[in-house]
């Protein structure tokens, strides 16, 4: 513990830059559409489909056509080729496209860069867009295809660790997820409530896929442990889907349908000895350090402190990668994030700090994110399922362990 705060100090904050006075992005870029296809386990489409019908609905919500669209992002594990994508939704002429690396990492990036283009006047209304079949089709760790593909994938460190039968993300994570367990002495007992009050958002968002079915604090603990100290209503649902976003600049947002939610801050981070969620040859394992160099540059960008955020949506691929956030963000001291989540009360949509109030990647739908912003929007619009009241700021964040990225919106 005294290594984490010695690291912090030393390491971490010599990086850190002065706060900021003018920003091209800060209130003056704005998501103005969003849209999604139906969340299952079975699309019967292909992620072509999908994304043009999320891009489709996105672009309809912000009140545009699509001839308005010159702008396309998305990540670069993405498997919709862009020029067949710009064919078929009739996009006239595509003046800015780019991807993002780093997975689910790069979710909140996609914002980030569509944010820099119109701002720069690169382009005027750019899409970020994620499709997938994780259910149905590709899946992390099954023997058709993800395996072959991290063994070419131009990622060196993996070769310490595929020998060892050590392929899944969910394995890395287990990984640092225990010596952080290890470092502040949590048990195993006092964990559970984060799924179990996702699990009650989901209860009331008709488009999640645990909609109709609860879960208990006796059953997350009956559940199977997957890799120690993860159990099964630790671990993300797979989904099939597609969302999507339309982000423009704060002048053309102000004459669109909808109120316009402003980006207040935008930040990507990926510190030194940083690998894709096994980096374990850091000074400190028990950490997320790239999360909280996204933290301290969105709250340097906006101005805003953990106090002045009224909704959370943080990345849970697992629910220690969205609890650990807590600490890292500073919504809690380091170690406490059990602590703050035990009960649930703190999390729930009336609780000091309402937390991926869709029901997040465990219990909504795993869209590499995007759902969280598309959640973050509704939120700020006041449209949400299980609406906080008087939302006014979110802070929305990408894969932890991993280069991250992140945001924070504002009515």
């Amino acid at each position: 513990m005294q290594m984490l705060e010695e690291y912090r100090t030393k390491s971490y904050r010599q990086h850190l830059r002065p706060p900021v006075e003018e920003n091209l992005i800060r209130d003056k870029t704005a998501i103005v559409g969003i849209g999604q296809t139906e969340y299952s386990r079975d699309s019967g489409r292909d992620e072509l489909d999908l994304a043009c019908e999320a891009i489709k609905k996105a672009v309809a919500d912000a009140g545009l056509k699509m001839s308005d669209i010159d702008g396309l992002e998305a990540l670069t594990l993405d498997r919709v080729s862009m020029p067949t994508l710009i064919g078929s939704l009739g996009i006239e002429n595509l003046r800015f496209t780019s991807e993002v690396s780093f997975g689910g990492g790069g979710a909140c990036a996609l914002v980030m860069h569509a944010a820099a283009a119109v701002a720069s006047g690169a382009a005027d209304y750019v899409v970020c867009y994620r499709a997938l079949n994780e259910a149905s089709g590709h899946r992390y760790g099954r023997g058709d295809g993800y395996a072959e593909y991290l063994k070419a994938a131009p990622t060196l460190h993996y070769g310490y660790y595929f020998p060892y039968g050590f392929l899944t993300p969910l394995s890395w994570a287990a990984m640092y997820t225990k010596r952080w367990m290890h470092e502040y002495g949590i048990k195993l007992e006092d964990t559970g409530w984060y799924s179990v009050v996702l699990r009650e958002y989901a209860q009331n968002n008709p488009e999640a896929i645990f909609y109709g079915k609860p879960l208990t604090i006796e059953e997350f603990h009956e559940s199977p442990m997957i890799s120690a100290p993860l159990r099964l209503f630790d671990c993300c649902v797979d989904t099939d889907g597609a969302a999507a976003v339309v982000v423009t600049t704060a002048d053309r947002a102000k004459d669109m349908p909808h109120t316009p939610v402003y980006i207040a801050a935008a930040a990507q981070s990926s510190p030194i000895e940083t690998e894709i969620q096994t980096s374990y040859n850091r000074p400190v394992v028990a950490g997320l350090p790239e999360t909280w160099y996204v933290g301290q540059e969105l709250y340097r960008q906006s101005g805003l402190g953990p106090a002045d955020i009224d909704v959370a949506q943080l990345y849970d691929p697992f629910s220690y990668g969205a609890m650990i956030q807590l600490e890292e963000l500073g919504f809690c001291g380091p170690g406490e994030c059990v602590d703050f989540c035990q009960g649930g009360d703190r999390i729930r949509v009336d609780g000091e700090l309402p937390l991926n109030t869709s029901g997040g990647l465990l219990s909504e739908a795993y869209i590499h994110g995007v759902n969280l912003i598309t959640e973050a929007v509704r939120q700020l619009r006041g449209t949400a399922h299980n609406q906080v009241t008087d939302a006014e700021t979110a802070i929305v964040t990408a894969g932890p362990g991993l280069p991250t990225s992140g945001l924070i919106l504002r009515k």
